[in-house]
């Protein structure tokens, strides 16, 4: 991360804290709903199977700029299956930089060509070891490898979903990150129980299993991208929300923090750990402002 975009985020920060600012820092956009796979915690994909627009994208894209986002994902449905006048992912990104996004992350299943320049952070969910994986997405753990394999320069950090079926491989996992030679780092949701899902939710005492584990994990140095000091937080489900420094645009329409928000009930089942995280960075204590110095420099 350049020092000047450092010291951009670090006044961001403080207008929040001390002016009490509701600006945005953090965009998704979301450039399909179409996927190649049918995973069977995700309630989101192939609904429509469209693929949203160029002109849509690229003035979300340049609106977003100007309200104050710096740090921009990309997702789907499958985001690499994406394309609209003769335009593809790898044009996104290059015009995201061009607009002066300081960090541009692209979020994929990892079963497509990752062949792409100027991504900050390739967000690649693997959830689990190559069974559980499979059983979860379909066989197509040995497939995502290959093109990890296959692709140069990406700074990869595996995202892991964590439900009812795979919380008890979150070490296992950890470990196969730390060992191969093309993976940097790994960040952790827990379950959103969107309808249709709900039999995947972890109970309660799965979650606290799972979360003391992230902690593990954290302690023993593996290259975990979560916050630990917010982990606390997160378990006693009482911090504040939505998220109003985080949005998220699906053609054209905006949700604050994320699309969760419109389902009744599903904000506070929230699984997001990174909701927890932004809630007490912009709430100014100090151990999250500490933890998102290190953990940022290190992976980004």
């Amino acid at each position: 991360m350049k020092k000047r975009h450092f010291l951009y985020l670090a006044g961001f920060a403080a207008q929040i804290v001390l002016l009490r600012r509701k600006k945005p820092l953090v965009g998704t956009i979301v450039l399909t709903d179409r996927c190649n796979l049918d995973c069977k915690h995700c309630a989101v994909h192939n609904l429509e199977c469209r693929m949203y627009s160029y002109p849509t994208i690229r003035g979300e894209m340049e609106s977003l700029y100007r309200d104050g986002v710096r740090i921009l994902f990309f997702c789907g449905g499958e985001t690499f299956l994406w394309e609209s006048d003769n335009k593809r992912i790898h044009d996104l990104v290059r015009e995201a930089k061009e607009i002066g996004f300081y960090i541009v992350n692209v979020v994929t299943n990892g079963t497509l060509e990752m062949d792409i320049q100027g991504v900050d952070v390739m967000f690649l969910s693997l959830d689990g070891q190559r069974e559980t994986h499979n059983r979860i997405r379909g066989d197509v753990f040995d497939l995502v490898m290959s093109r990890v394999a296959a692709t140069q320069g990406q700074n990869f950090c595996v995202f892991m979903a964590i439900n009812n079926e795979n919380y008890m491989e979150i070490e296992s996992v950890c470990r196969f990150v730390r060992e191969h030679p093309k993976l940097r780092s790994i960040s952790f949701n827990l379950h959103m129980p969107y309808p249709g899902t709900e039999h995947l939710s972890l109970s309660p005492e799965q979650r606290v299993e799972s979360v003391n584990t992230i902690r593990a994990m954290i302690d023993q140095g593996y290259p975990v991208f979560n916050l630990k000091s917010s982990l606390d937080v997160y378990l006693k489900n009482k911090w504040k929300r939505p998220c109003r420094q985080c949005v998220v645009s699906e053609n054209g329409k905006r949700f604050q923090c994320g699309r969760c928000i419109e389902i009744d009930g599903l904000c506070e089942q929230c699984g997001y750990l990174f909701a927890a995280e932004f809630s007490r960075l912009f709430s100014g204590h100090p151990s999250a402002i500490a933890d998102v110095v290190k953990t940022y420099l290190r992976f980004i």
